[in-house]
């Protein structure tokens, strides 16, 4: 007996099993490919670590004499310089989102997504990997940073744990950030597009803040954007656990409790986008 050619009319990927268990076995092994890809291309990693010790030198030794800190008289470029650090980092992590996206939109050109799609594994899996990996990335960007802000000037004044929790705020918000990018790798046709996208909303984003000078000065529309930036309170936040110089502090809730609003903020940006983009993956390669 012949069986209907419906039955056959469609190749459907095996449906995984296992609940969040089996989901965090398979994004912990999309991690490790995308870690040993890294590893075999370490020029990514060496070219991603100078852009981020450009500006900490040139920033540092460029600016640190010509823009005063609230609250400390003078120009002292040591003020400046720690004043400085925290913001340097958020953009770090941050500036990482593009690569994340232009992975992501280059493993769909290639067609390993459809690879991945014919498996047994968790339909999230194949970003959450992918992110994970990222951030890794990040955190050994994050390392040699400090070691390079030690060397030009920067010190932590309130002890080792409230540093660690101030970077550990720091890589939540660069892991928020790349599941903006893994969306918008996935809504590209090319890793270039991704590039460009996942750079041209940063910029604003991380100069309308308080990142490399105080908000005081700023027109009173742009100092309130700036006051509820996701990346000024995690700024404010970092500078406030390293102890070092905050500025003029706002009256504004999220710089008020920076810590808590940057942990706020970047738990909202991971449910909003990881569901954003597990569903476009889902339509985008289907």
């Amino acid at each position: 007996m012949t069986a209907p050619a419906e039955t056959f009319s469609h190749s459907r990927a095996p449906r995984p099993s296992g609940g969040p268990a089996q989901a965090a076995r398979d994004s912990l092994v999309v991690a490790k490919r995308n870690l040993i890809r890294m590893v075999r291309i370490p020029e990514v990693v060496i070219f991603g670590l100078i852009q981020p010790i450009m500006f900490v030198v040139l920033f540092s030794y460029v600016f640190g004499g010509a823009i005063p800190v609230p609250g400390h008289p003078g120009n002292d470029p040591s003020v400046y310089r720690e004043y400085l650090m925290a913001g340097i980092f958020a953009q770090t992590v941050t500036f990482a989102t593009a690569g994340a996206g232009a992975g992501i939109a280059d493993d769909m050109h290639k067609g390993l997504i459809d690879r991945f799609r014919s498996l047994p594994m968790s339909r999230g899996a194949v970003l959450t990997g992918r992110t994970l990996a990222d951030l890794v990335q990040t955190a050994l960007t994050v390392l040699v940073l400090v070691v390079v802000a030690v060397i030009v000037g920067w010190r932590i004044h309130d002890g080792f744990p409230k540093a660690l929790a101030a970077i550990g705020l720091l890589l939540l918000l660069g892991y928020a950030f790349s599941w903006i990018g893994a969306l918008i790798g996935l809504s590209v046709r090319t890793p270039e597009a991704a590039t460009s996208g996942g750079l041209i909303w940063l910029f604003p984003l991380t100069f309308v803040s308080n990142a490399f000078v105080p908000t005081s000065n700023m027109p009173a529309f742009l100092r309130h954007v700036a006051d509820w930036n996701p990346f000024s309170a995690t700024v404010q936040a970092a500078r406030q656990l390293f102890g070092n110089p905050r500025g003029a502090v706002s009256h504004a809730w999220p710089m008020e409790h920076p810590a808590l609003a940057s942990l706020l903020w970047s738990l909202l940006i991971i449910a909003v986008f990881r569901t954003l983009a597990v569903r476009k993956y889902r339509s985008a390669t289907a």
